[in-house]
């Protein structure tokens, strides 16, 4: 019985897990630092209070419950012995015949990594509640607050970036200022708070059509957010921001500028990219070992002369496209390459605001919102969560309330 060991359970990882379930005949271990699959994507709700963690997050022993030759390991990988075709664990070593690494990417602070202190970025749970945390507390310590100054850095939010995380958490945020918060304290006006957005780029959501990125621009700019663009960041600390023209004082800055693989990739003793990722082959082998396998944000694959973004229909196809490879093997079938089905980018900007590219079509506003919506719903694991989340939006969308404002305090221990 062949052994396939996958390392991370996000879109890549279980994708290619539920794939390579379907032959009895494989023992497949599926190994996370996490015991639940996170949807990435809508973290930037549970930051904003729109969502909670349980809706976006499915645990991994239930997706595989009924599939009894996947083994799924609670643990960190630390080292990989290709020689020996061993994957070592704080709590021991696996064997495998094939090994698929699927372990993401971390945010990247360009060599500052003091600033991440001061400006958490977006990709886990922790990092989820922590900004909702900082965004509700501003609020609370701005309605104590007696100097105006100090009143206003607390109602002043930065957020470094303006890919699809940034602008969804702008958009986000100004909903909740202006909306959700409206009525709620008695000091403060929320609906005068002020959000920046930062991009060093010459314009937001640049992996769109230039028309889309400029009506995107324009809804935020309607919502009350600053877009300030071909802007560079010099510092970031628990003063604010300080960019090339000027400084900007604020009490919460956001990090969604940059990304890095996973520094496991370096474990495997094969060529890298310039920016950290696995080199791979056509059929997302790695460099002289057809066994091992990478995908996803750890990949670094060109089609059509460009590398492939970090994305999670890249990875979901990508997963899927290794455990057929796997199956082919056993078979005897010779080996395709991977050919990538662009299904077009989609971001929200807020209510019944959004934008949708796919090919030549290229839509703005309450369909595309509608679109992204039905999309992210469809996709996510598990009828109780598509069910919640449904029932959660069309909440929040009538009553423009969000029902996740809570404040959790990082200790734990009973206070006395």
């Amino acid at each position: 019985m062949k052994k396939v060991v996958i390392i991370g359970a996000g879109f890549g990882g279980i994708n290619c897990a539920k794939e390579l379930s379907k032959d009895p005949l494989l023992e497949i271990t599926l190994i996370d630092r996490n015991n639940y699959h996170l949807f990435q994507p809508l973290l930037y709700q549970v930051a904003t209070a729109g969502l909670s963690p349980a809706e976006i997050a499915s645990p991994i022993r239930s997706i595989f419950s009924k599939k009894s030759q996947v083994k799924v390991i609670l643990d960190e990988v630390t080292d990989i012995d290709r020689k020996n075709k061993k994957v070592i664990t704080k709590s021991g070593n696996l064997n495998y015949d094939y090994l698929v690494v699927a372990c993401g990417s971390t945010h990247s602070y360009f060599q500052n990594p003091e600033w991440e202190e001061h400006a958490p970025g977006l990709k886990t749970l922790e990092q989820a509640t922590e900004i909702r945390r900082r965004i509700l507390v501003a609020f609370e310590n701005a309605e104590k607050e007696i100097d105006p100054g100090e009143t206003q850095k607390y109602l002043t939010f930065v957020i470094v970036g303006a890919g699809p995380t940034g602008v969804e958490l702008a958009g986000s945020i100004s909903e909740i200022a202006r909306q959700t918060l409206d009525e709620d304290f008695r000091h403060i006006d929320p609906s005068k708070t002020k959000i920046i957005l930062i991009e060093a780029g010459p314009r937001i959501l640049n992996m769109f059509d230039e028309k889309l990125s400029e009506k995107a621009m324009e809804d935020l700019k309607k919502m009350g957010v600053e877009v300030r663009l071909n802007l560079r960041v010099k510092k970031v600390s628990n003063e604010g921001v300080e960019t090339e023209l000027e400084k900007i004082n604020a009490n919460t800055v956001i990090w969604a500028a940059g990304v890095k693989p996973s520094p496991l990739g370096a474990k495997l003793n094969t060529p890298l990219d310039s920016s950290g990722r696995v080199v791979v082959n056509q059929d997302l082998s790695i460099i002289e070992d057809p066994d091992i396998f990478c995908i996803g944000d750890m990949a670094r694959f060109d089609q059509n002369g460009a590398a492939l973004p970090g994305l999670a229909p890249v990875a979901m196809q990508q997963g899927r496209y290794v455990a057929k490879i796997i199956l082919n093997d056993k078979n005897e079938r010779p080996r395709k390459k991977f050919v990538y089905f662009d299904k077009g980018a989609m971001a929200t900007i807020g209510r019944s605001k959004a934008v949708l590219q796919f090919g030549n079509i290229k839509i703005s506003g309450f369909i595309a919102w509608l679109s992204w919506l039905f999309i992210h719903i469809y996709y996510l694991i598990g009828f109780r969560n598509r069910t919640i989340v449904f029932f959660q939006w069309a909440w929040s969308y009538f009553t423009l309330q969000r029902g996740a404002r809570l404040i959790i305090d990082k200790d734990w221990r009973l206070k006395k």
